[in-house]
């Protein structure tokens, strides 16, 4: 019993430590497959990723706080000088010739160069078609009617669908601004089951829907003044443009902002 006793320890002593090795490794590596694959986690991110998707494609940006970059939302420097130039090379050529095929040249030529920009940087090149195919419109409406301010109407009809579409979407209870928002904050899909954030999304797209329809409100009285109003109407369309994007979706941001919760950390402790 005492040769037992004293072999004991020689024969689990060096083992021991391999068994603490053994089941720290099973530890760990059961900790990995437990964190990666359980049903909930597996579920969690496929949402996010819908609404990460959506706001990536819809041109959202978060920066290293985890907050939305406005900036970079709205296109960067060079993406605001894509939408403002166009358009402001349209309205100064037409004001010192006062011819419509020249300005519109410009504008066109203008719109083909952020898109040579682009390939030399090889950037994606999504933003820039669209400009050029957007002024490429434009152009074709005014040439086609004679009138210099055809040039702004298709703007008319990109905010009224946004607006469709936002409202849409809060009447089905899936607000833009929580698919955007949510995304950003890490939230997922998760604030459609909290009322209260739901009501706060809704607000937050409400606030967006009254940046475009403000444009509406303003600048579609200047297109009916005709060539008299062309000047107020390129001038309010470059400063409601983006710089107003921006301070919409900054407001929008601030208002959905979410409240301090105490459970959820109470939860976690427990």
């Amino acid at each position: 019993m005492t040769v037992a006793k004293g072999s004991d320890p020689k024969d689990t002593g060096p083992s021991s430590p391999q068994r603490g090795e053994d089941q720290r490794g099973e530890d760990r590596r059961g900790e990995g497959p437990g964190l990666e694959a359980p049903a909930s986690a597996t579920d969690g991110p496929r949402m996010s990723d819908i609404a990460a998707g959506y706001a990536e494609k819809a041109g959202l940006h978060r920066n290293s706080a985890g907050h939305v970059d406005m900036l970079k939302s709205a296109g960067g420097v060079q993406g605001i000088a894509e939408s403002i130039l166009p358009g402001l090379v349209f309205l100064v050529t037409f004001t010192i010739t006062r011819d419509l095929t020249p300005s519109l040249v410009a504008a066109l030529a203008t719109a083909a160069v952020f898109t040579v920009v682009r390939l030399i940087q090889r950037r994606p090149l999504t933003q820039a078609l669209a400009g050029v195919v957007g002024v490429g419109i434009s152009a074709w409406l005014a040439n086609t009617t004679g009138k210099a301010e055809d040039f702004y109407v298709l703007g008319f009809f990109t905010n009224l669908a946004y607006i469709a579409g936002m409202v849409l979407s809060i009447v089905l209870k899936w607000p833009v601004a929580g698919l955007l928002f949510g995304f950003v904050r890490n939230e997922g899909l998760d604030w459609r089951k909290d009322p209260e954030r739901l009501r706060a999304y809704k607000l937050g797209t409400w606030i967006v829907v009254a940046v475009l329809a403000l444009r509406l409100v303003v600048q579609v009285p200047l297109y009916f003044m005709g060539e008299d109003g062309l000047t107020a109407l390129a001038t309010t369309r470059l400063l409601m443009g983006a710089p107003l994007y921006i301070l919409g979706l900054w407001v929008a941001w601030l208002v959905t902002k979410p409240g301090d919760q105490p459970s959820k950390p109470s939860s976690s402790a427990a």
